[in-house]
């Protein structure tokens, strides 16, 4: 992949994939399950693009308390308010029906 190339930011809430490094050696045997980003990944995102618009002290704060809330919930029960400086729809929690 060129330097000067990067990949398109996410337009929705489903989880980018996560890069892979190809190996010389090819596949090994055994599991090939794929690695999937971490439910809090676009909090994280939200925070490092926060410390780029203007002064930090005042634009990672919000963000990061939602980062933070985010790491201390259960799965599935993430914080739904809408990102700070992303351009996502804010995530959903899945109601499930019993």
């Amino acid at each position: 992949m060129n330097t000067s190339e990067s990949p398109p930011p996410p337009t929705s809430a489903t989880p980018s994939p996560v890069r892979r490094r190809e190996s010389p050696w090819g596949l090994s045997d055994g599991d090939h399950r794929q690695p999937k980003p971490h439910r809090c990944n676009d909090r994280v995102e939200d925070v490092i693009q926060a410390c780029f618009e203007g002064n930090p002290f005042k634009t990672v704060p919000g963000p990061f308390k939602l980062f933070y809330r985010c790491m201390r919930a259960k799965p599935g029960e993430e914080p739904t308010e809408p990102f700070y400086y992303l351009q996502l729809d804010p995530p959903r929690r899945e109601v499930q029906l019993e």
